[in-house]
């Protein structure tokens, strides 16, 4: 089986710089080339800066990558999405209109003798009670809900701030991983899974853990870096901004 894993994409609905603009063409010059090359792709979080989809509308912004992912999906790929701590208030436009399966934790599977699991990972780096008791409240309904009453433009651009804001700490804070590497060792030691593949940190990482291995995806901001298992066999690839038009 041909599994490619990403996280960390962040696809901007503003490209507030020339970086946010060279970023997003790396993201959709991937996907483009990515088509009938897998089985499965799992999106593992924080793909789009931040997700909302309204009764009618939906993020015009996210158009060429939704565009891409249907293509993807059209050649026989089955797709994933796990959410991350960007892109969670999903309602019905994935299941409807692609469709997506929508796992608001994580996911799991057995490809090729390999147990894996696949999670983003925000529910795990130390000491960051304030996150957890924020994120509980974030994705409660009711907020979902008064948030959906906003103008999209008037939401937007509250949230612009807010989403800038989380990025600039994760760029901040590569401790994070020893949360998300103890967290593996327990799910690799006591639930007995071969891979356990996260995002979140942005450092693109493989790590022999006893029997297993804590896989880490990296990011689309900074280092460009996707996960391949193919045939069971796990490796870290970096897309490279030489191959943008190719």
């Amino acid at each position: 089986m041909r599994i490619c894993v990403v996280s960390d994409m962040h696809y901007p609905y503003q490209m507030l710089d020339e970086r946010d603009k060279e970023n997003a063409e790396l993201v959709l010059s991937f996907l483009t080339e990515a088509r009938g090359n897998y089985d499965i792709l799992v999106l593992n979080g924080d793909i789009f800066d931040l997700w909302f989809d309204w009764k009618y509308t939906i993020i015009k912004q996210y158009f060429p990558l939704l565009h891409r992912l249907a293509a993807i999906q059209d050649e026989g790929c089955q797709l994933v999405m796990i959410s991350g701590n960007h892109d969670f208030w999903f309602n019905d436009f994935f299941q409807k209109y692609l469709p997506i399966p929508i796992y608001d934790e994580s996911y799991n599977l057995i490809a090729d003798g390999k147990k894996i699991l696949f999670t983003h990972g925000d529910l795990h780096p130390e000491y960051d009670v304030r996150y957890k008791l924020f994120r509980r409240l974030i994705r409660f309904g009711g907020i979902k809900k008064i948030f959906s009453w906003f103008h999209p433009d008037f939401s937007l651009a509250i949230a612009a701030r807010l989403t800038r804001s989380s990025r600039m700490k994760n760029f901040m804070q590569p401790k994070k991983t020893v949360g998300l590497k103890k967290y593996a060792k327990y799910i690799i030691t006591k639930e007995k899974y071969d891979y356990v593949c996260m995002g979140h940190s942005h450092q693109p990482e493989i790590q022999e853990i006893e029997n297993g291995k804590y896989i880490n995806t990296g990011d689309w901001t900074r280092h460009h870096t996707y996960v391949e298992i193919i045939d069971g066999m796990v490796e870290i690839r970096q897309y490279k901004i030489k191959e943008i038009g190719k």
